[in-house]
């Protein structure tokens, strides 16, 4: 029998009231999503300026630098944290603490004891915890995973992504925890599990102990195996996934305006004990035409009203910090392999 859910029916019926914490660079992106869905109710920011603007774009909306101020509303009743990754523990431990359901961005934490913590909590106080995995919620890759949940692919073997640009170059964190949790919560949700070992190399030209490239390999305990490509000294745009399965091929490419999906049903043949690719030409596979940051959006008012979990829950959310400490430990000891 499944768990009963903390929450009561009464409070599972509860129209969405979000606050979002953080109105910079990606928080003016939730909050006009959040916006636009309705929900919005308050934005908190420290910096005046920043405050002045959400004032000015948002009538209505309450806006405040005092979050304390916030969590003691009983009008609002979930947080979508868009704020530094070493504030995501102690901030969502205090909005979880105050009753509210949290949205935050990733990563969850930045270690995996603070994570494990985090995800206890929510349980325990029976609130919502969600992690803002973007790609998780594209309309290609939600294809995709159909795809490969109807065997078209047939069994997966080699999964590959390659995410790099020039830019927006961080000092606080490195590429690794900068771009690479979006794919690593791709290939996690498209093989089912997480990997039994880890190998990662990064190099670091502009920041020193901050990496600006890195390569991670993930070994799977079914013979799948991917690696993931990320780098922000690029000199243009990539982001691709390519799935390798027995049957057929998938290339996500979202930086394709048009036909972001494609099938290639190529064949390997055998002739006297010589594998002999055959060929065949791509199929572009029809998506939603969705923006992924207002379905994302609204999956967590979706979780708020129901008591659902989301996608991207806590647990997720969690897989994902492990393969991403894991990644992190291995390239520090210089590409050493790390079991999980």
């Amino acid at each position: 029998m499944a768990a009963m859910d903390p929450r009561s029916a009464m409070e599972q019926n509860n129209k969405a009231a979000v606050a979002v914490v953080g109105a910079g660079y990606w928080g003016k992106n939730l909050i006009r999503n959040f916006h636009a869905l309705g929900v919005l109710r308050a934005i908190v920011d420290s910096d005046p300026k920043t405050r002045q603007t959400a004032e000015q774009g948002y009538p209505g909306v309450a806006v405040t630098q005092d979050l304390g101020e916030l969590l003691r509303r009983p009008d609002i009743n979930a947080v979508a944290l868009a704020t530094p990754a070493e504030t995501h523990f102690q901030l969502a431990c205090q909005c979880i603490l105050a009753g509210k359901d949290v949205f935050v961005e990733k990563p969850l934490s930045l270690n995996v004891e603070d994570g494990e913590r985090l995800v206890a909590l929510a349980r325990e106080k029976g609130r919502t915890l969600m992690v803002g995995h973007l790609l998780q919620y594209h309309p290609a890759v939600v294809r995709l995973k159909q795809l490969v949940a109807a065997g078209e692919l047939g069994p997966l073997q080699y999964i590959y992504s390659n995410r790099l640009n020039l830019g927006k170059i961080r000092t606080e964190e490195n590429i690794l925890w900068s771009f690479a949790p979006h794919d690593i919560s791709v290939i996690l949700s498209l093989v089912g599990h997480l990997p039994i070992s880890v190998v990662c190399h990064g190099s670091h030209f502009l920041t020193q102990g901050i990496a600006d490239v890195t390569l991670s390999h993930l070994t799977f305990g079914d013979g799948v195996a991917a690696h993931i490509f990320v780098s922000w000294l690029h000199p243009f745009k990539e982001q691709k996934l390519v799935i390798v399965g027995e049957k057929s091929m998938a290339v996500f490419n979202d930086t394709e305006p048009e036909n972001k999906l494609l099938l290639y049903p190529h064949v390997i043949n055998w002739k006297s004990g010589v594998p002999a690719p055959e060929r065949r030409e791509a199929v572009a596979v029809a998506v939603d035409k969705v923006e992924p940051l207002q379905e994302e959006c609204r999956s967590f008012v979706e979780a708020v009203e129901t008591g659902r979990p989301p996608r991207t829950d806590g647990a997720e959310g969690l897989d994902v910090l492990k393969t991403l400490s894991a990644c992190q430990l291995s390239m520090e000891q210089g590409g050493r392999v790390i079991t999980l």
